[in-house]
This record gives structure tokens, C-alpha cells and sequence, in this order.
């Protein structure tokens, strides 16, 4: 199947303009042949802790039905980095809205970046569990930005989950640009599984993000790459056959020691 990463800026506190931008991006990548599209983390309002405060909202109404609208008129299937507002909490999370408008998974981010000037848990409640989504033959696993620095985490989700594909929303700032080149790629290469890394670019109050988006195939090989400074649209034909080909070869997840190390 054939995938779509998006790299883009967004417009702080302003989930129309951030909407309008997912409805041009997604008929890009339907005209490719993508069935599905990933979006940065906090797509809809910008990664500014006072600005999500401010304008997170329930998923019943503004930008999350938005999404569903556009997946529905084109047709294809969305994955977005979104605020999630729940009666007094706030959660950082990624929405899946599969081709036929239909929320059928979503995702709340468990790893909060709670370093200054950040602080991600001033803001947001801390997700309690993993999650995943099959799209055709492929079974997807979700994760946002700071997740990736847990492996842990990935492990999990091709071992208990039988994911194959590893789908990253994120706002990674420059500083750490090659920390995000050398996870993705580790991921991918330690689990045998493709990485699909929706990294945002532009400045969110004094936060420049590094773009340098991709799609690393379960040998770890970059098959699709972005800028880190520009709005780009890449994509990439995904195969579960390779998966199972790279995974029978070295049968390294057989090998692990978990009387060792659990």
C-alpha cells in the first residue's frame, strides 16, 4: 500500500487555517495514491502549551470532524497529532480517520516531555496505554514525538501487537535533529518493522522544529525523506511481504532473552 507523510507548519492557535492546510495536503497525497496520511503532533493547534489550554476542544465538534470530512471526500484514511480535550483534562493525542470518515482508533501520548521550558505535564494527562490500527494487510502502531526516546514502548507493540509499522507524530526541535535521524532508524531497525516519522516545521513560540520527515523500511534503509525547513509532501509504498521476509531472515525478535531481561 501506498503511504504520505506531511511535513508542515502550523498556525498557532488557529485549528481553521491548520485545517484548511490538512485539505490541501491530503488531496496531494490521494493524487499520488496514498491511502493514508500522516500529520505532525498538535496539528490542529500548534505546540504552545498556553495555546492548547486555550483552544483544545471535545472531538465532537471543530477540527477532529473536520478531518473526517475531508477523509470522507477523498476518500483516503488520516492520521493527525491532535489536542483531545476530556471533561478537566487535556491529552496529546493522534486520531485515525479511516477512508470512510470513521474515527476507528486513537492514541494518547504516554511519555510526556517534562523538561523546561516545555513542561508537557502542566498541560496534558498522561495516556495508560498503547495502541494500534490495521489498514489493509498492515497493522500499524501509534506513537507521538517524545515516545520515540523509549523503545520499550515499540517493542511492545511489534511483540504483543504484531505491528509492522511504526507511525511517529512529532514536533522535534533542531537541537536534537540527529537524535530524531538515529531513533527512527533504530527503531525501524531493532523491530524489523518500517518507521513513519511526521515531523513538523516553522516556530511555535521559541521552538524551531527540524522537519527531516521520513519513511525507513524495516531494514532500516530511508526510502522517502524531507527537508528540515520546508513544508514537503513524501511518500512511500509499504509491504508486509518485506516485513515477513526481513523478519524470517534474522529472527532476532525470536531471539531475545526474556529470562534474562523480561
Amino acid at each position: 500500500m501506498k503511504i504520505a507523510v506531511a511535513q508542515i507548519s502550523c498556525s498557532l492557535g488557529d485549528p481553521e487555517a491548520n485545517l484548511s492546510k490538512v485539505r490541501d495536503f491530503s488531496r496531494q497525497a490521494k493524487e499520488t495514491g496514498a491511502e493514508l496520511i500522516v500529520f505532525p503532533e498538535m496539528t490542529d493547534t500548534g505546540y504552545s502549551m498556553p495555546v492548547i489550554r486555550t483552544h483544545a476542544a471535545s472531538w465532537t465538534s471543530g477540527f477532529v470532524p473536520g478531518i473526517q470530512e475531508i477523509a470522507t471526500k477523498l476518500s483516503i484514511a488520516i492520521v493527525s497529532g491532535v489536542s483531545e480535550r476530556d471533561g478537566s483534562s487535556i491529552y496529546n493525542s493522534q486520531v485515525l480517520v479511516d477512508a470512510a470518515g470513521e474515527i476507528v482508533a486513537k492514541y494518547r501520548k504516554t511519555h510526556l516531555y517534562a523538561v523546561a521550558p516545555v513542561e508537557e505535564q502542566t498541560c496534558f494527562a498522561p495516556g495508560d496505554a498503547f495502541a494500534s490500527f490495521a489498514i489493509g494487510d498492515l497493522r500499524f502502531g501509534f506513537s507521538i514525538c517524545y515516545d520515540l526516546r523509549f523503545p520499550e514502548m515499540y517493542r511492545k507493540l511489534a511483540t504483543e501487537q504484531n505491528v509492522a509499522a511504526f507511525v511517529i507524530s512529532s514536533a522535534w526541535p533542531f537541537p536534537r535533529v540527529e537524535h530524531w535521524s538515529v531513533l527512527t532508524q533504530a527503531r525501524a531497525i531493532e523491530n524489523q518493522a518500517y518507521v513513519i516519522g511526521s515531523n513538523r516545521v516553522g516556530k511555535d513560540d521559541e521552538l524551531w522544529f527540524c522537519g527531516s520527515s521520513a519513511i525507513i523500511d524495516p531494514r532500516g534503509i530511508v526510502i522517502a525523506a524531507a527537508s528540515a525547513d520546508r513544508e514537503e509532501l513524501i511518500h512511500a509504498d509499504l509491504s508486509q511481504e518485506l516485513v515477513d521476509s526481513v523478519r524470517k531472515r534474522v529472527q532476532s525478535l525470536g531471539h531475545r532473552r526474556e529470562d534474562l531481561y523480561g
